[in-house]
């Protein structure tokens, strides 16, 4: 990596989760000389959650590569739209929402995964929301359904730390599409039981981004840092 201009790297989390999963990720990337920020990701609805990442990226001098996961991919598709100073978008085990599609709608032709009956919604309304309850995954298996390969203490911390998601942001239409504009990247998790594996390979292929297939769970970058670190640095290399 050389020059001034090399893209500084954003990563944007998903549901259930908080920018800490990335640590591994962030090391191996910083000590290749790279700028990482991740930005707390709000989980409140696709436009709003987009428009908090947008406002953090106007501020950066230079390009960007957007990396987000899960829910963050719906993020970054939408928030990249129109700004100049995005290269690339790398999307991990992540939603890439068609304009007019929701995260709900986009999985409906493929087999359900486990996630679809471990979600857990709250009694009361999600605040700062559209309306509705929050939702988390639930305890029994959670494991199981968000991070399979990662050591049992590791995934009971990950439960009680996990961020809810705003149920209605599953159902949000996105109403931007960057990846339409901007190259992107797919690393599809394939013992993923939080978005159908097939879904990955579907959304991938549609926005013709660059694939490759980890043999990990949805939160295969915790377990798997040094090889989803190399998967990006191919987007900023690019």
């Amino acid at each position: 990596m050389t020059g001034a201009q090399s893209p500084t790297v954003v990563l944007v989390h998903g549901a259930f989760a908080d920018a800490s999963g990335f640590a591994g990720v962030f090391n191996e990337l910083a000590a290749s000389g790279y700028t990482v920020v991740a930005p707390p990701n709000p989980l409140r609805g696709v436009a709003f959650d987009a428009g908090s990442i947008a406002s953090l990226v106007k501020t950066i001098d230079g390009p960007v590569v957007l990396v987000g996961h899960s829910y963050g991919g719906a993020v970054i598709g939408q928030a990249s739209d129109g700004l100049d100073n995005v290269t690339g978008l790398v999307f991990l085990a992540a939603f890439g929402l068609d304009v007019g599609e929701s995260c709900a709608s986009v999985q409906a032709p493929f087999p359900p995964p486990l996630l679809a009956t471990t979600n857990v919604p709250t009694s009361y309304d999600a605040p700062g929301a559209a309306g509705g309850p929050d939702i988390y995954v639930a305890k029994a298996q959670f494991r199981e359904t968000f991070c399979a390969d990662v050591p049992v203490d590791v995934a009971e911390v990950m439960y009680a730390t996990q961020r809810p998601l705003a149920a209605a942001a599953l159902g949000e239409n996105a109403t931007a599409a960057g990846w339409k504009s901007k190259p992107s990247w797919f690393l599809v998790s394939e013992h993923d039981n939080a978005i159908s594996p097939d879904a990955e390979r579907f959304m991938a292929q549609r926005m013709n981004a660059t694939t490759e297939t980890i043999d990990g769970s949805h939160t295969a970058f915790i377990a798997r840092p040094v090889a989803v670190a190399s998967f990006i640095r191919k987007a900023l290399t690019a």
